[in-house]
C-alpha cells in the first residue's frame, strides 16, 4: 500500500512539474510578435465560431494578381460571451483568432451542382492553402496605447515582421464604436 501511495505522488509531482512548465493562456514557447509580444494561441481551433467572410479585389503587394480569401473568425468563451450578450467594450481576457485561405474551386463540386440544378449556373469555392492566422488579445491595461488590444500575425507559425504589427491598430482604429473589432456575430439561422 506504501508504494502506491508513493508512486502516486511521485505521479502527481512528474504532472505538476510538467503543468508548470507548459506555456501559459495556450500560448507556445515559440518567437512573440512584435510590439504586442503575443506567441502564437494553441487551441484556437477549438474556439466559438463568430463569423466568416470573403475578401476579393486587387492585391495591395503590386503583384496583380486578385486576392481571393476566405476566412473565418473563431473567440475563446470570453469574447463569444461578450459577442453574445452584446457587451462592449469587451473584456480582458476576450481573445479573437482570423484564419485565412486562399479561395479555391472545385470542378467536381461545380458538376455536382451543375447536375442537381442545371439552371442556376451555381459555383462552388472552399477553403484552400493556409495564409496566415491573425489574433487579437484584450488587456486593458497591458496594451492601453492600443485600445486595449494586443495584435499578431502569424505565417506557417511564425509571427510577421515589425513593420507588419505596426500597420494592426491603425487598420483597426475606423472600429473604434465597436471597440476595434471589425467582426460581428453572425446570426444563427
Amino acid at each position: 500500500m506504501r508504494r502506491i501511495v508513493l508512486a502516486l505522488v511521485g505521479i502527481g509531482a512528474l504532472a505538476g512539474g510538467i503543468a508548470a512548465t507548459a506555456p501559459v493562456s495556450g500560448q507556445s514557447d515559440g518567437e512573440a510578435a512584435p510590439i504586442y509580444g503575443i506567441k502564437y494561441l494553441h487551441g484556437y481551433r477549438d474556439w466559438h465560431l463568430i463569423s466568416v467572410k470573403r475578401l476579393a479585389g486587387k492585391q495591395l503587394t503590386g503583384s496583380g494578381a486578385e486576392l481571393r480569401q476566405l476566412r473565418a473568425q473563431l473567440a475563446n468563451d470570453i469574447a463569444i460571451k461578450a459577442f453574445r450578450d452584446g457587451t462592449l467594450p469587451f473584456p480582458d481576457g476576450a481573445m479573437i483568432a482570423a484564419l485565412h485561405w486562399n479561395e479555391d474551386s472545385s470542378d467536381a463540386d461545380d458538376k455536382a451542382l451543375a447536375a442537381g440544378f442545371p439552371a442556376a449556373g451555381l459555383h462552388s469555392t472552399f477553403a484552400g492553402s493556409a495564409v496566415n492566422v491573425q489574433f487579437m488579445v484584450k488587456d486593458s491595461k497591458k496594451y492601453a496605447a492600443s485600445g486595449g488590444w494586443g495584435f499578431a500575425d502569424f505565417t506557417n507559425g511564425k509571427p510577421g515582421d515589425e513593420a507588419l504589427h505596426a500597420k494592426c491598430f491603425p487598420c483597426h482604429a475606423p472600429a473604434k464604436d465597436r471597440d476595434f473589432v471589425f467582426t460581428r456575430y453572425a446570426p444563427t439561422p
